[in-house]
């Protein structure tokens, strides 16, 4: 009781706060309520409450979305933002931020228009689909897609196989029950044929749903229809196909394959393979995307203006200059570029080695693709919190008791605040 009766008074530790009076106040209340609980649960040892009440100030002015340095080798990080945006892309994003802009005005004739018009040309241009347009992610185009094209009560036909979930529990009979459509299952878990599909097509049958597996494989007795032949069977096809990769990439799925076998409407993300902001994409025939922009849904999903921003300048470059995407540039980074920035962080921290290891791309793109390469092996893996803590801060992967850096996510305009980042908790080194 002694001890919570030399606690000091609310204003007497917020004076000790530089800070504007009501978030010292808030500090100040916080960190007594803190110490309040501590001496209930018997610590009665000493504690600078002045130094905790500005670090609470300090912690919580502080953005609580941030930047961080990504050293973990996984390209397409889900939970540090998926694609990083190319520098066009953020230029973008920062003059649609600045003021007012014309989302949905025709600036030729002054009367209301579409956010549809800054993005479809380029997608029909890049994919070869006659018309397509953007919502605000993945999920929200494949939920579009099946709402639109199947209606309520009409059949959708999905392989076995194909039947999967993807992160955050979102599985694809939940789409197809959401969509207000029926699901028909064919085939096996493994093996599905064209003939499954065609003896299940009914007067009732709307649509075939093909879906990417996205962040797994089935290997060895495995069979499934390509796209092809399923656009051939007279019904239309919806494919999903995930990671948006708009040619063949290792074995994903490209997006202008399905368009040109004439998939009445093909899905896939923004913010994977395709380098760009989260977004959800639909191109395909002219008829199955108008239906999509019609149908009410549409309007919960659309894409708002900076990531549209973002996507519009990210749907150039695969045009213009695909080569400064950040995630093709990391997918193909050579071997020596890889090894020069390797060596620019080890020589600069003392203890490190350059070791062999894998990097992934994540995201649930190519789960089984490993990409090797050099990265910065630091021998003292319990760093890693301390390097989360920082501003900005550091995220690298542990691999036997080792932290490592993997240089293949980190831009060469990072290494310096990398350095900086670990530098000062490496022994024998002063902050």
């Amino acid at each position: 009781m002694s001890a919570l009766r030399g606690l000091p008074p609310v204003d007497t530790l917020a004076a000790e706060v530089d800070a504007p009076r009501a978030l010292a106040v808030a500090a100040a209340r916080a960190v007594l309520a803190e110490r309040r609980a501590e001496l209930l649960g018997g610590a009665l040892g000493e504690t600078d409450l002045g130094a905790r009440a500005r670090a609470w100030a300090a912690d919580v002015t502080r953005p609580s979305l941030r930047r961080v340095l990504n050293a973990t080798g996984v390209i397409i990080h889900t939970n540090l933002g998926r694609a990083p945006l190319a520098a066009a892309a953020r230029e973008a994003v920062a003059r649609a931020a600045e003021g007012y802009g014309n989302l949905e005005l025709d600036l030729v004739t002054g009367e209301r228009g579409s956010r549809h018009i800054h993005v479809e040309a380029l997608l029909c241009a890049l994919t070869g689909a006659e018309a397509g347009f953007a919502v605000n992610n993945g999920a929200g185009a494949a939920l579009l897609a099946t709402a639109a094209l199947a209606g309520v009560g009409r059949e959708v036909i999905v392989s076995r196989g194909q039947l999967v979930e993807i992160g955050g529990g979102f599985r694809v009979p939940d789409v197809i029950a959401q969509a207000g459509a029926r699901l028909v299952e064919v085939g096996t878990t493994n093996r599905t044929r064209v003939d499954d599909y065609s003896r299940a097509v009914t007067a009732d049958t709307a649509a075939i749903l093909r879906v990417h597996q996205s962040n797994f494989r089935q290997l060895g007795f495995v069979e499934d229809v390509g796209v092809e032949a399923l656009c051939e069977l007279g019904v239309p096809v919806i494919d999903d196909v995930g990671s948006g990769a708009l040619d063949a990439l290792y074995d994903e799925p490209a997006v202008r394959r399905s368009v040109a076998a004439g998939a009445a409407l093909v899905c896939f993300s923004g913010d994977k393979l395709l380098g760009g902001p989260q977004a959800g994409l639909l191109v395909g025939r002219a008829e199955a995307v108008e239906r999509a922009k019609r149908h009410p849904l549409a309007r919960a999903l659309r894409i708002d203006k900076l990531s549209l921003a973002a996507l519009e300048a990210t749907l150039r470059l695969h045009r213009d200059a695909p080569d400064e995407i950040p995630v093709l540039a990391m997918l193909h980074a050579s071997r020596e570029v890889l090894l020069t920035r390797a060596e620019r962080l080890a020589a600069a921290l003392p203890g490190a080695e350059i070791i062999e290891s894998v990097a992934r791309v994540g995201g649930g793109a190519l789960p089984l693709l490993e990409l090797p390469g050099p990265v910065v092996a630091l021998p003292d893996a319990s760093l890693a919190p301390a390097l989360r803590a920082g501003d900005p801060p550091l995220i690298g992967r542990v691999e036997h008791a080792r932290l490592l850096l993997d240089p293949r996510t980190l831009a060469d305009d990072e290494l310096e605040a990398t350095i900086a980042a670990v530098k000062p908790h490496l022994r024998g080194q002063t902050p």
